[in-house]
């Protein structure tokens, strides 16, 4: 596992939309071997989008051969509405860049059959030939996409029921009335975010200190989904000062004494 410690949200958002970029570029697509790359939604990689979108505005990277598969939808959300993730990623990135609307995966939460749909998104997936790099956040009581803690590590793309805890969260977005926040959401798996070539989960703010601390220096456990990081071949975890409070001072000495040898992503 690699930790990048960021300043602060914004620091940690330009290094990993950079190192997306990166990414990209190094491996220069094509329409027959495209870059395919897991996006989530929420309000943790907005500052990544805005820097991709600034450095496709630049004329420095092209979308035109990425893939994306998103995360998760809420189940009985159609497409337009406001707080569908559908939406979400149109406003937010797919509308300012050159991606093609065909190369672009959601999962319908409005699907009349949601495990065929659930199967279909894996099947959809390995057809693409896996996924490049997954992007993701966490929650502050560690779940990735809607993994909620107590979510086999090995789990696929299904329909989760949320806690509590989430629905709290998410509600900033519904006005703050939770009684609108759908109880439901269709989810990647642990599982299917593992299987990515790699993976980077963006942490910022206090909130998420025990998360984080769990996720690196505590043993792998269903009860924080984050932490199954913790056995993929490639993670990057990329957090800000503010999110490192529960770890030991040896651990941030340690991850910083290494990236300090390592140079920021160019693009």
């Amino acid at each position: 596992m690699r930790v990048v410690i960021k300043k602060d949200y914004d620091a940690c958002s330009v290094w990993t939309a950079r190192y997306i970029a990166r990414r990209i570029l190094d491996a220069e697509p094509t329409e027959q071997k495209p870059f395919v790359l897991g996006l989530p939604t929420g309000s943790t990689p907005i500052g990544t989008y805005q820097e991709l979108i600034r450095l496709y505005k630049a004329g420095k990277i092209s979308f035109k051969h990425v893939v994306t598969f998103n995360m998760d939808e809420y189940v009985g959300l159609a497409p337009d509405h406001p707080q569908s993730y559908h939406y979400f990623m149109y406003d937010n990135f797919f509308n300012h860049v050159d991606i093609k609307k065909e190369n672009i995966h959601i999962l319908d939460g409005l699907a009349a059959d949601p495990v065929a749909e659930c199967e279909a998104y894996e099947k959809a997936i390995r057809d693409a030939g896996g996924i490049d790099l997954f992007l993701g956040g966490i929650g502050s009581d560690g779940h990735i996409a809607f993994n909620e803690p107590g979510s086999s590590l090995a789990s696929r793309t299904r329909v989760k029921t949320l806690t509590q805890e989430t629905l709290i969260a998410n509600s900033r977005f519904f006005d703050g009335d939770i009684s609108k926040v759908p109880s439901q959401a269709f989810t990647v798996g642990v599982g299917t975010i593992c299987d990515a070539k790699e993976v980077i989960i963006m942490v910022n703010g206090k909130s998420k200190a025990a998360a984080l601390a769990h996720g690196i220096e505590q043993s792998v456990s269903q009860m924080w989904p984050i932490s199954a990081l913790q056995l993929h071949r490639k993670s990057i975890i990329v957090c800000d000062d503010s999110s490192i409070d529960e770890l030991k001072v040896g651990t941030v000495r340690y991850f910083k004494d290494i990236e300090s040898r390592i140079p920021d992503p160019q693009v």
